[in-house]
């Protein structure tokens, strides 16, 4: 059975994938319908941070699928309530809202933000304003790509919602420029993901949640890709030393099995709601709520966070030693790597084609950067073979630009 040409004729043309068809996974590695092997240097855009099928994930979905699953929240369960407790003990928030999406939670959040700032800061009906980043991703909804400054995220989905605004990335200054009294919050990756894995200045988180504190704004960290351990840290806005007002949670929280995400945040915020204010059907359902307890807990007891900077560290360097004029920068934190490239040599998109041939799946962002980011679960070993696939892909690329 052709697959590809399934897809592609019964399927939206919204993705682009690289030529394979996937049909196993098992820690960090995938097999292709032919029976071939791949190193997964992706985790599914950090969803899989705990590996292809894990056991303790897979053994915890399997008992409470046979028990419960869905049944809205119009009742309680007995996987929410602990669920919710143990995240808000382990990000130091005060309260959660679950849902399934890292979209629908980052949604969540701006709804969050904007009653806050008219009903608790005193921002008048229908006024209160959003500040994001220049090269943010926050997701795919009307709202979120009103924000972004990626004009075929917006081409022809407008018109769009007003009270959101953009600032350069890695700019203090220019967050406490556009600040207004309307401004109700301020929504940052700690780190940009999709942006081409881009790091802010040392210090720039902190100085900004100097300035949304002195502003009464709300600072609301994005760590959807980056949280839960893929940055060498638990959480990347912990490098500077911080508390957010508001946390912004989802892939890794399903186990790399299910779609579970979350907001979190301080009770004068998440107060903000009551019944019938929001809601989601399938947000917090219990085969949910377990999954994401147990993938908390392995990677925390698993100790991925710490596996990430040593491992991240000796990756990045290794990656340094490369020397190839077409590439410009390795960039990131933990195992979050991105590999600069300079587009008159090649394109992102070439080089992970030819490291597909070699048996490693990766993917362009932006076509000059490939992105690393393998399961947290991978070894040292492995990320040697992993290297050994990278440096032989490069030697194939020519030294010196075509006429």
């Amino acid at each position: 059975m052709d697959y590809v040409k399934l897809e592609q004729q019964y399927g939206a043309h919204n993705y682009k994938p690289l030529p394979v068809v996937l049909v196993k996974g098992e820690g960090v590695y995938v097999w292709d319908n032919r029976g071939k092997r791949y190193i997964d240097m992706m985790s599914a855009y950090s969803a899989v941070s705990l590996g292809h099928s894990h056991p303790k994930i897979v053994d915890v979905l399997i008992e409470q699928a046979k028990t419960l699953n869905i049944v809205s929240r119009a009742y309680y369960t007995d996987k929410l309530g602990p669920f919710l407790k143990r995240i808000c003990e382990v990000t130091g928030q005060d309260m959660a809202l679950p849902m399934n999406t890292g979209a629908e939670a980052v949604e969540t959040a701006l709804k969050a933000a904007r009653k806050w700032g008219h009903k608790v800061k005193g921002i008048a009906d229908n006024k209160a304003e959003i500040i994001a980043c220049e090269g943010n991703f926050h997701g795919r909804t009307i709202a979120i790509v009103g924000m972004s400054s990626e004009p075929q995220y917006k081409d022809g989905f407008g018109p769009f919602p007003e009270g959101l605004k953009r600032i350069p990335y890695g700019d203090a200054a220019a967050l406490e420029k556009a600040i207004t009294p309307n401004t109700a919050a301020f929504l940052v990756e700690p780190i940009q993901g999709e942006a081409g894995i881009n790091v802010p200045p040392v210090g720039y988180l902190k100085h900004c949640a100097e300035i949304c504190k002195k502003h009464n704004v709300l600072l609301i960290c994005d760590e959807v890709q980056t949280g839960l351990g893929r940055t060498g840290k638990l959480f990347a806005y912990q490098y500077e030393n911080i508390q957010p007002d508001g946390l912004i949670l989802g892939k890794a929280l399903g186990g790399g099995i299910l779609p579970v995400s979350m907001f979190l945040a301080k009770k004068e915020v998440m107060n903000v709601f009551t019944p019938g204010d929001h809601g989601s059907t399938f947000g917090g359902n219990a085969l949910s709520s377990a999954v994401g307890l147990a993938a908390i807990d392995a990677i925390l007891e698993e100790k991925l966070s710490e596996r990430s900077a040593e491992l991240g560290h000796h990756f990045a360097e290794e990656l340094r030693k490369i020397k190839h004029p077409a590439i410009v920068e390795i960039r990131g934190f933990g195992l979050f790597i991105g590999i600069e490239i300079n587009p008159d040599y090649c394109t992102a998109r070439d080089i992970c084609l030819k490291l597909l041939e070699v048996g490693l799946l990766s993917k362009e962002t932006h076509d000059t950067v490939v992105r690393l980011a393998p399961p947290l679960v991978i070894t040292k070993e492995q990320i040697e073979a992993a290297l050994t696939m990278i440096r032989t892909v490069f030697t194939k690329i020519p030294a010196t630009v075509s006429a």
